[in-house]
């Protein structure tokens, strides 16, 4: 008798877990932190080095479609629009993937970033604030140096939305852009169908949950989602293990 009542305690405590994350959760934006190392950039002789990217970019800015590898979209377009503004596209498979323009304030020591995400289901737009922390090179352009992302802010709800639910022994999470189905042992599953994106999750308790991601097997980010006592809150953890970044927001359960 005590043995089934310890697995049927164990069991409805396992499903009372998964319930917790059940819901769409909007993360708000103004809660993002950010640490890690800045983004490092050098724009001269027509080319623009990404020091920061993982892997490292190297094209020219002369504005044509110039293929990349090891990233989330296969072109990129770099193009000068004057002493203190540069346009970036980025493509893949011919259809737009990721637009913005970086402008650097008059006293080049702030930047701004306004974007389009068409990553999402729905296109996502925003502007991004960052500061200086080093300068250029001396006759490089004005964007040349490092820059450390302060703030983040999308001009709707689009992009900012997660969706979770249950699954047996797992969970199914969506957020826009991709979705994938995992179960709780750790193993990887793919997300959306392919392209060597895999998922894998883990229960750390009833309130936390830890994911995995990997790319071709390498491990990319780290995110450990933690639910609040009274299920109306969420923190989000996210480690960059490629580049040593870490960010962290809250997001709210809609009703």
């Amino acid at each position: 008798m005590q043995k089934h009542l310890a697995l049927l305690l164990f069991l409805t405590s396992c499903v009372f877990a998964q319930s917790r994350f059940d819901g769409t959760w909007e993360m708000k934006m103004e809660t993002l932190q950010f640490s890690g190392p800045p983004e490092d950039y050098l724009f001269d002789n027509g080319m623009y080095h990404c020091e920061s990217c993982v892997p490292r970019v190297d094209v020219e800015t002369d504005g044509i479609d110039h293929k990349v590898t090891g990233r989330p979209y296969d072109t990129l377009a770099v193009r000068i629009l004057d002493d203190r503004a540069i346009e970036f596209t980025m493509k893949k498979e011919g259809r737009p993937f990721f637009e913005c323009i970086e402008t650097v304030s008059p006293d080049g020591q702030t930047m701004t970033e306004e974007f389009t995400n068409n990553m999402e289901a729905e296109t996502v737009t925003g502007k991004a604030g960052f500061t200086r922390v080093s300068q250029g090179p001396t006759g490089s352009h004005a964007l040349s140096g490092e820059w450390q992302m302060q703030t983040v802010k999308n001009a709707t709800a689009a992009g900012t939305l997660t969706t979770y639910e249950s699954t047996t022994g797992g969970m199914k999470i969506s957020d826009g852009s991709q979705s994938y189905e995992a179960r709780f042992d750790g193993k990887d599953y793919p997300v959306n169908g392919g392209s060597g994106h895999t998922v894998s999750l883990k229960r750390v308790d009833e309130y936390t949950i830890e994911e995995t991601d990997k790319q071709k097997g390498k491990v990319i980010t780290i995110a450990r989602m933690t639910v609040s006592k009274d299920g109306k809150s969420m923190i989000v953890e996210s480690s960059d293990k490629q580049r040593g970044g870490t960010m962290t927001y809250t997001a709210q359960k809609r009703p």
